[in-house]
């Protein structure tokens, strides 16, 4: 039977980190869970050792998102992977197994979430590249972990962009109806939030242009599975 480990990097997440631990733990398509704390100043770590069967690694300096997700990789015992984002409010035991499924099923190589509040053009392309929700074997990355763990924190989505459009890697995308991501305002404060962005997006076009950010959407749609998304 094919088994999934549950790679989930947090980073000041007390708030949130909860609600998604909910929706995954004992779910019956996931065997293993594991949450990187990549040096939260809140009480994450607290809040992540208290629940069983999770299994928690505490960064003591933050490493950003990309070098989270691969300390969790490494850790990981399972040949399918799904990557999940600590910051999802809304997500029930019912999104996570219509995001596992297509995978386990053979039905794509990997599937993505489009959040309900991914930004409009993304929903209206039925698309959303830059999504953290991933389900996909783990050797279309293992050869590739020294890289991404030196990448920018938040490029680590664009990077297996490359790798999926390489590989012709046939993708399912997932409506999660319910499910969004706060905006980065909601959480910290306007300002903060806005420089937030800003980082985010600067980490991005670090490792991609304007130009290939545009090519990634159109080939990664050309991937997208034939037929109406779930």
């Amino acid at each position: 039977m094919k088994k999934v480990s549950c790679i989930i990097a947090a980073y000041n997440e007390s708030e949130r980190i909860g609600g998604v631990l909910d929706a995954i733990e004992n779910h019956p398509l996931i065997e293993e869970v594991i949450v990187i704390d990549d040096g939260s100043k809140d009480n994450t770590s607290e809040i992540v050792s208290k629940r069983k069967g999770v299994k928690l690694i505490t960064l003591t300096k933050n490493r950003g998102k990309s070098f989270a997700v691969v300390t969790g990789i490494r850790e990981s015992k399972h040949d399918h992977l799904f990557m999940l984002d600590a910051d999802l409010v809304g997500l029930s035991a019912d999104d996570v197994t219509r995001l596992i499924q297509p995978i386990l099923n053979g039905e794509a190589d990997i599937s993505i979430s489009l959040r309900k509040n991914s930004l409009s053009i993304m929903r209206m392309i039925g698309l959303d590249y830059i999504s953290g929700e991933r389900v996909f074997r783990k050797d279309m990355l293992i050869e590739h972990l020294d890289a991404i763990s030196e990448l920018p924190s938040f490029a680590i989505e664009s990077f297996f962009n490359r790798i999926i459009i390489k590989n012709s890697y046939a993708i399912k995308v997932v409506d999660w109806k319910n499910t969004i991501t706060p905006r980065k305002s909601a959480k910290v404060g306007f300002v903060r939030g806005m420089c937030g962005d800003v980082l985010m997006i600067r980490d991005i076009l670090k490792l991609v242009s304007v130009h290939e950010v545009v090519q990634q959407n159109y080939k990664m749609h050309r991937l997208k599975v034939k037929h109406k998304r779930v």
